[in-house]
């Protein structure tokens, strides 16, 4: 073969391995990954379906129901749904409706305050006047807050009281229980003026006040606080600092709290819970608002309306940033501390708990295995012990979270 043919045929050569090149590109790559995780991701959901499935052949639904949603926020679209429609108790998860009501209406910046003013003037260490308490429904004051308000007394030069301690209760309404609430359970103190959230903030603070050496020569009343009284102390507590605890510990008094912040009576309360109930695209005629704790009988949600009150939170990044941080985290902090321990649960799931006579429920979010971001509402009825429901709630967790 002469020099000519060979170097021809080397160019031939090269042009055929150039097109084989060309043919099989970065993009043929992409699409090949695009496709296997597609499919990986089919694969993922569809076990979802068949867990799911699994779990409800339990015998445990042979004399009880369960109402769940799951729901994928990164795809926004149902990812399994049963019984979603159906109205249930809540227990308290209703605390988790309250708290995404409370931060859209409120905002994250708002406090609880309770306020000490004074009437007539000081001469020599005598108030000619009277002290006024202004609750504002703050389930957090305490002793330590108490005694502030006795040294603003003394720090303001009065060692002697001529007229009365007056309780301003005109935060909220009289109604001393709750819509629905049983006689005799272990209910919460509902008035604005509270002290380690029971009802004798003021005879604590009169006798407080007598301790450190002031005289008081009229007595304790209910009064409203004229509009000539001058502030001398405030103490307040922040949003985070309330919700937290009503969160993490499930506390029905700081639920309460923050069902009040809304409207000075359950009634317009629940107007709030109702326009976001709207706003969610549901009608709120197909569902019952009674307190903001969960302790009523007459609460009545979907495991449907749950998600889409989820959904709405995380949308207004306000509102998720907190109320994601005070819900319990599996295996880790508050009433779920001790569950879902030794599973891929654990340390993922953020939910509120719900627990009362014959349901038990779960709302919340967990980061799914395939990277996507999830909330689901689980709510079991009929059940005679609650960790019967728990452990069903707490599988199911773990077969969202497993790969």
């Amino acid at each position: 073969m002469s020099i000519k043919k060979i170097f021809l045929f080397s160019i031939l050569c090269l042009m055929t391995l150039n097109i084989a090149a060309q043919d099989y590109d970065e993009n043929d790559t992409i699409i090949t990954a695009w496709q296997d995780s597609s499919n990986d991701e089919a694969a993922w959901e569809d076990k979802i379906i068949d867990r799911i499935n699994g779990l409800l052949q339990s015998k445990i639904f042979k004399t009880s129901t369960v109402g769940l949603e799951i729901y994928d926020l990164t795809d926004n679209k149902v990812l399994y749904a049963y019984n979603e429609q159906q109205t249930m108790r809540p227990a308290s998860t209703q605390k988790m409706l309250t708290a995404v009501t409370a931060l859209a209406r409120l905002g994250g910046n708002h406090e609880f305050k309770t306020q000490l003013l004074y009437t007539g003037e000081i001469n020599n260490g005598t108030l000619n006047g009277s002290l006024y308490c202004v609750g504002g429904f703050d389930p957090a004051f305490g002793n330590e807050d108490l005694e502030r308000f006795v040294s603003a007394v003394r720090t303001a030069g009065i060692d002697t009281i001529l007229g009365n301690i007056c309780a301003d209760l005109q935060f909220k309404d009289g109604d001393r229980m709750g819509e629905g609430w049983c006689w005799d359970d272990d209910n919460p103190t509902l008035t604005p003026l509270m002290l380690n959230k029971k009802d004798d903030f003021m005879s604590c603070f009169a006798s407080l006040l007598r301790q450190k050496g002031v005289v008081i020569n009229g007595y304790t009343e209910e009064q409203k606080t004229p509009s000539s009284a001058q502030q001398i102390c405030v103490v307040t507590n922040n949003m985070d600092r309330i919700l937290h605890r009503m969160m993490k510990n499930s506390d029905n008094t700081y639920a309460e709290a923050m069902f009040y912040q809304l409207g000075s009576s359950a009634k317009k309360a629940k107007i709030h819970f109702n326009n976001i109930i709207k706003e969610v695209g549901l009608n709120p005629k197909n569902y019952y608002v009674a307190d903001g704790s969960g302790l009523s009988l007459y609460n009545y949600v979907s495991p449907h309306e749950e998600v889409l009150f989820l959904k709405y939170a995380y949308d207004n990044k306000e509102i998720f940033s907190h109320l994601y941080a005070s819900m319990p985290i599996a295996g880790v902090d508050g009433t779920l501390e001790k569950r879902m321990r030794g599973t891929h649960a654990e340390g993922n799931v953020h939910a509120k708990t719900g627990t009362v006579t014959g349901v038990s429920s779960l709302a919340g979010y967990l980061d799914a295995p395939n990277g996507h971001f999830v909330c689901f509402s689980i709510i079991n009825m009929g059940i005679r012990q609650a960790s019967t429901g728990r452990n069903f709630q707490d599988q199911l967790c773990d077969a969202l979270c497993r790969p």
